[in-house]
């Protein structure tokens, strides 16, 4: 398995610090351009319009959505300081925030959203500086719930985009136009291969919009033609709202909870984009996962501020990355420029808005379906067993009953109508809280906290022994947890023993009971190398006498049923599985 990882990852044609031909990397940003474009314009378009707002307004906001994607995304691939992840990927409205903005829309207008969005950009700032601190409240298991509950609440703006059409328009115009739309993106999706999946969705809303617009006449035709090829909107930007009143924290913990998914999201696409990045692998670099939360926080930052939709990263680059097997950031970079041009460009920006509803609502169809089985993956590659089945069933019908006013709405009245009327809200509370439960309620963890020196070996190995002893664990597993115990303790104090060792660091120590076997996670000190990095190269080292350090690893690699190491800016966990024999 792994020699066959390394052949795949050879194919890589430019990796982020290499700078491919000129025409190649305008020709590829072009291409991720075409391909995103549209859920940039889209997302926008369609609140303003479900909450019949302004002309003007309407073509602000494109034009902040265009400007802030441009912009964060050279931020995100550049990486300025620690912002930004350094690798290819593009930045873009989140369609996810779609059913809150438009509650905040509707109840105190632009400014109301504009400040919850800022707001919950900070929460984001946060996750991105203290990741490891947050990892066991938002996990996979809340992630996944909230991404099944957002279709739940986008369904009334879509169903009502679905029959946006002109009054006067053919009874025929919606169903055939968004049937034809629905048709081809299905039809490209399940039947193509390769690269023809990555457009998809641009094909069926081509060929949605040529269908509306040639038999039924539904396509904004004056719309393209009255605007100008060069020039920037009017200034009609919504300005905060402080007042804070009650709407605002209503809708404030719906805004935080998206932050969190979307944030976990963006965790799963930048591991994604790593993966396929480097002619040799490597392990994730959760260093720059936290730059690429900080990227999205900012540019949630900046949407709050011009009044716009926020935005995430897109998974189109990481797909048209591994076809191409191009990262160079310099793609990215021109990719970034381009939707700054755009914004500039408003008849090139009025084709995409002019686009009829049905069309728009069968695209936001087939995306809220991905969304919710994306979901489901989610929940279920992280281990789906009865406890979080519990918790996600009970969370996601209580999020969708409390959404739909099936529960008792009579006794939910004033700030608990606002509140509970949020069925991502709802649902999103309580996984989280359910989850903390099995959480607290499962078996006890013991700690031990000490300096990370070579010298603390005593009282790793007495605590080991100690924790071994409580849960009646035979002599040979006990053995095993001392061993890993003591190995790991070499591992990360390898520095040390280097004349390198830095003030202050620590070790957290904690261990816990899992049926035959034993969790033990070590939190310490951020160190230079990534130990996955290092169990990886074990397998690819040649003969000849091995050092101290890959002795130590080696007796780690077998000792342990599993190793896992998470590398923070202020932080490294590593979490090591003992069974009562080696699995690996």
């Amino acid at each position: 398995m792994a020699s066959s990882a390394g052949s795949e990852s050879q194919d890589v044609r430019y990796e982020p610090d290499e700078q491919p031909p000129l025409p190649l990397t305008i020709g590829l940003s072009l291409q991720y351009a075409m391909l995103t474009v549209a859920s940039v314009v889209l997302s926008p378009v369609i609140l303003i319009s479900t909450v019949g707002g302004s002309e003007a307004y309407l073509g602000w906001v494109v034009f902040a959505a265009l400007v802030v994607s441009g912009v964060t995304t050279v931020i995100q691939v550049v990486r300025v300081g620690r912002i930004g992840s350094g690798y290819l990927l593009l930045m873009g409205s989140s369609s996810a925030y779609l059913a809150i903005c438009v509650t905040a829309l509707e109840r105190g207008g632009g400014g109301l959203l504009g400040t919850l969005i800022i707001i919950s950009s900070l929460f984001q700032f946060v996750l991105a500086a203290k990741l490891s601190l947050f990892r066991r409240i938002f996990t996979p298991t809340v992630a996944g719930t909230v991404l099944m509950l957002i279709p739940v609440m986008l369904s009334p703006t879509i169903v009502g985009k679905m029959t946006d059409v002109p009054a006067d328009a053919s009874p025929a115009a919606a169903p055939v136009t968004a049937a034809v739309t629905l048709g081809v993106i299905i039809a490209i999706s399940v039947r193509a291969s390769g690269g023809w999946r990555l457009w998809a969705a641009a094909a069926g809303m081509l060929a949605g919009s040529l269908v509306g617009g040639l038999v039924f006449g539904i396509y904004e035709t004056e719309r393209v033609l009255d605007a100008a090829w060069i020039g920037g909107p009017a200034l009609a930007w919504p300005g905060l709202d402080l007042s804070l009143g009650p709407d605002f924290w209503s809708l404030l913990p719906a805004f935080v909870l998206l932050t969190f998914v979307g944030a976990m999201d963006t965790i799963g696409d930048c591991i994604a984009i790593q993966r396929i990045s480097w002619r040799r692998p490597r392990a994730i670099d959760f260093q720059s996962i936290q730059g690429a939360l900080a990227a999205d926080g900012l540019g949630n930052l900046l949407s709050g501020l011009m009044g716009t939709l926020p935005n995430t990263t897109y998974v189109h680059s990481i797909a048209v990355a591994d076809l191409t097997r191009v990262t160079a950031r310099a793609v990215g970079i021109c990719v970034g420029i381009i939707f700054v041009i755009l914004a500039f460009l408003p008849k090139l920006v009025a084709v995409v808005v002019a686009i009829p509803g049905p069309v728009a609502g069968a695209y936001f169809i087939v995306l809220v379906s991905s969304l919710f089985v994306l979901g489901l993956r989610v929940l279920l590659h992280d281990g789906l067993d009865y406890r979080k089945g519990v918790a996600v069933g009970l969370a996601f019908w209580l999020g969708l009953a409390f959404e739909l006013d099936w529960i008792f709405p009579e006794y939910f009245q004033g700030v608990w109508s606002d509140l509970l009327a949020n069925g991502l809200t709802v649902g999103g509370l309580t996984v989280i809280v359910l989850s903390q439960f099995v959480e607290l309620t499962g078996p006890r963890r013991r700690r031990l906290k000490t300096e990370l020196t070579r010298e603390s070996f005593a009282k790793v190995d007495a605590f080991l022994s100690d924790f071994a002893a409580r849960g009646q664990r035979n002599e040979e597993m006990s053995d095993r947890l001392r061993a890993v115990g003591e190995e790991l303790l070499l591992t990360l104090t390898r520095q040390e023993a280097g004349g390198g060792r830095r003030a202050n660091r620590h070790l957290l120590l904690v261990a816990r009971n899992d049926g035959d076997a034993v969790d033990l996670e070590f939190a310490a000190a951020t160190d230079e190398a990534n130990l996955e990095d290092q169990l990886a190269l074990l397998t690819e080292q040649g003969a000849g006498a091995p050092t101290e350090e890959e002795i130590s690893l080696r007796l780690l690699h077998h000792y342990a049923s599993s190793v896992r190491h998470q590398q923070f800016h202020d932080t490294d966990v590593v979490t090591v599985r003992v069974g009562p024999s080696a699995s690996l």
